[in-house]
């Protein structure tokens, strides 16, 4: 009898091989390739087994589609569905990654019992905990009598059976490393194991038109656990994100078939579960220091919400070697740019000074227009003088020291008026493009960075 095919199967890219290499040779990850044995199928089998559960259909012309107005559904949660792009979309498979212990859980239980109470029956499916350990958590969240099934299983063919059974509104499948298939023999995690899973995972939603979640963990390297394609099949993919010594936790859409990506929710972590915080900019400015030099007010938008956030920077002499860089929420590549530009635009003499930039609260900001704020905070810590009070900035900077003009700047005025702030640092082109100038907020446009700076430092 001829023994069955054994190949090895990269974990991280999926490329396979006929022995085992300790590098892979697609992707160059060390120690990645586990063995695995496939079991032959047939034609029939194959054919079933993806198989979508509507029934496959011809061709269609392309006029002849008629296009179909789904109604999202709301989860309770308005932070969540801001992110979802409106709400769950039917059918849909959305992708939650995170740290382990980052409230993914507890984010995604609170969302199914609002969503059970005013939509349908959910079912809740843990791999990673008992029915008893999700209902102490529920317990703690103040979770009702409201229609929500548990499910303790990493089988992913008795969950199929459940969900036929109950014919859920909802089905939430935590986590996807955790469920496996009796069809492979490979172990639960495997990229084998989890590509079948989110396939006929996929496949359910799409059949029976039921919303999925599906948990994800994100590896040090800050990329979801298992096979990268898993993030090509799901419709959205949502990372949760925040800092364990801050209260606060960030959603944020990547990737959103069915609505705008790079759209964030903010929420607050307490006792009783994830609490959305519908004014983020006074969560970030909350304990600014209101006269120490070193600090801006930057105006940023994430997705459609514009967000005021705390920009600081510290620069001291270097005593010894080279000058060191160091950056957290911003990246190091533009900061180097930017000491080049004012060292060589605006006289500023930071070869020799080691430059130290924080984005407060552990907030990740990568667009142009944060150059300005990083600037005035850098210039105003190496000057020793504080940036004038109640001065929101924002603007792009040019390699010639030029500013530059940036997108939805009425969106980031209004925000920085409605804080109270009384004068805005902004592009002078952008001054044009204002629909309205709020009453009580002046406007002063520059156009070079040494006037910015003039403008913003006493």
């Amino acid at each position: 009898m001829k023994p069955p095919k054994t190949l090895f199967v990269c974990q991280e890219c999926g490329a396979q091989s006929q022995k085992w290499l300790g590098r892979c040779a697609e992707c160059g990850a060390w120690n990645s390739l586990v063995e695995e044995r496939p079991e032959p199928a047939t034609s029939a089998q194959a054919r079933d087994r993806y198989a979508l559960a509507a029934g496959g259909a011809g061709a269609k012309l392309y006029a002849d589609v008629e296009l179909a107005d789904a109604n999202r559904l709301t989860t309770g949660i308005d932070e969540f569905d801001r992110v979802l792009g409106g709400g769950i979309v039917p059918g849909s498979l959305v992708l939650l990654g995170g740290e382990p212990g980052i409230g993914k859980s507890t984010l995604l239980l609170q969302a199914a019992a609002r969503f059970a109470a005013k939509v349908g029956p959910v079912l809740y499916s843990s791999g990673e905990e008992s029915d008893h350990q999700v209902k102490a958590r529920g317990e703690r969240l103040g979770i009702g009598r409201a229609p929500l099934y548990l499910l303790a299983e990493t089988c992913l063919e008795r969950i199929l059976e459940e969900i036929a059974r109950l014919k859920p509104a909802l089905l939430i499948v935590d986590s996807i490393q955790t469920v496996f298939s009796v069809k492979l023999q490979s172990a639960p995690g495997s990229i084998g194991q989890v590509r079948e899973s989110a396939t006929q995972l996929l496949f359910t939603a799409k059949g029976q038109n039921v919303p999925t979640f599906l948990v994800g963990h994100v590896t040090k390297e800050g990329s979801i656990a298992g096979p990268k394609a898993l993030e090509h099949i799901v419709d959205t993919v949502l990372y949760f994100e925040g800092e364990r010594h801050h209260s606060h936790r960030v959603v944020r859409a990547v990737k959103n078939r069915f609505g705008s990506i790079s759209e964030i929710g903010v929420f607050e972590m307490a006792g009783d579960g994830l609490r959305p915080i519908a004014n983020p900019s006074g969560l970030f400015l909350a304990e600014r220091p209101g006269s120490s030099p070193g600090s801006a007010v930057l105006c940023c938008l994430e997705g459609s919400r514009p967000l005021l956030v705390e920009v600081q920077a510290l620069v001291t002499t270097a005593l010894f070697g080279n000058a060191r860089r160091t950056a957290a929420g911003f990246d190091h590549n533009r900061l180097a740019l930017l000491l080049a530009v004012l060292d060589k635009r605006a006289g500023l003499p930071l070869a020799g000074e080691d430059v130290f930039l924080n984005v407060v609260g552990g907030l990740s900001v990568d667009e142009p227009a944060a150059d300005l704020g990083v600037v005035a905070a850098v210039a105003s810590s190496f000057r020793n003088r504080t940036v004038t009070p109640r001065t929101a900035v924002f603007g792009e900077i040019g390699l010639a020291g030029e500013v530059r003009a940036i997108g939805h700047s009425s969106r980031r005025v209004s925000e920085a008026a409605q804080m109270g702030f009384s004068r805005c640092v902004l592009p002078h082109g952008n001054l044009d493009t204002l629909e309205k100038p709020p009453d009580g907020c002046e406007l002063v446009g520059v156009r070079t960075v040494s006037e910015a700076i003039e403008a913003l430092i006493e």
